[in-house]
C-alpha cells in the first residue's frame, strides 16, 4: 500500500475577494467544506487542512469531517508557507502529497482519484489534473520532491519553481472536468465559475 496525503491550503487572507472566500456558499455549503469533503472521501489516506486566517471559523465550517488540522503561524508570508507547513506534517508518513488550494471550489473526488490512480501506475514525480490540455488542480508530488518543497518561498515563485524545475517529469491526467482549472481569487471569478448562468449556489 502506498500512503498518499492531501494538503488543503486554507490559511490565506482572501485579499482580492474582500472577505474570506472559503466561507462562501457553493452548492449550499461553504467552499472549504465542499473541497475538504471531496478530498477526505477520495482514495487519499489522510487529509490535512492548513489553517491561518480566521482559523476558528474554518474549523467550525469543517466540523465532523475526517481531516486533521495544522496551524501555519507564518500564513501572512503567503501560500508557500502553508505548503511547507503541510508537507512537514506529512513528509515521514506518506509517499506522495497532493496539494490542493481551498479555493478550487468545484473540484470533485473523481478528479482527485484520477490523479492518485495515475500516480500509482506511472510513479511520475508529479501528476496533475488537466482538462483539454490545460493543467489544473489537484497536483500530486512524489516524496522525492518533499525536501525541495520545504525550501520554497514566495520570492522564488513557490510551487511553480518546483513544477518548472521538473517539467519533463510532470504527467498530466485528463479528468474530463473543467472545474479543475478554476480557482476563485475574486468575486468576478466566483460569479463566473460558481454562480454561472443559473445565478445561484
Amino acid at each position: 500500500m502506498t500512503p498518499i496525503g492531501v494538503v488543503i491550503l486554507a490559511a490565506g487572507l482572501s485579499t482580492r475577494f474582500g472577505r474570506n472566500k472559503l466561507l462562501e456558499k457553493v452548492k449550499g455549503i461553504s467552499m472549504i467544506r465542499r473541497v475538504v469533503s471531496e478530498a477526505s472521501s477520495s482514495k487519499a489516506d489522510v487529509t490535512v487542512v492548513v489553517l491561518g486566517h480566521q482559523a476558528a471559523e474554518i474549523r467550525r465550517a469543517l466540523k465532523g469531517l475526517p481531516c486533521r488540522f495544522v496551524r501555519n503561524d507564518d500564513y501572512m508570508e503567503g501560500q508557500s508557507s502553508s505548503v511547507k507547513t503541510g508537507v512537514k506534517v506529512l513528509a515521514d508518513k506518506v509517499d506522495a502529497i497532493i496539494v490542493l488550494p481551498g479555493d478550487v471550489a468545484l473540484v470533485i473526488r473523481a478528479a482527485i482519484d484520477a490523479v492518485i490512480d495515475d500516480y500509482l501506475k506511472s510513479r511520475s514525480l508529479i501528476v496533475t489534473a488537466s482538462h483539454r490540455g490545460k493543467t489544473g488542480h489537484p497536483i500530486l508530488f512524489d516524496k522525492a520532491l518533499f525536501p525541495e518543497m520545504t525550501r520554497i518561498d514566495e520570492a522564488n515563485h513557490g510551487l511553480k519553481a518546483v513544477l518548472n524545475g521538473h517539467k519533463d517529469q510532470v504527467h498530466k491526467v485528463e479528468v474530463g472536468f473543467e472545474g479543475v482549472l478554476h480557482d476563485i481569487d475574486t468575486w468576478e471569478d466566483f460569479k463566473k465559475h460558481v454562480l454561472g448562468e443559473k445565478g445561484k449556489t
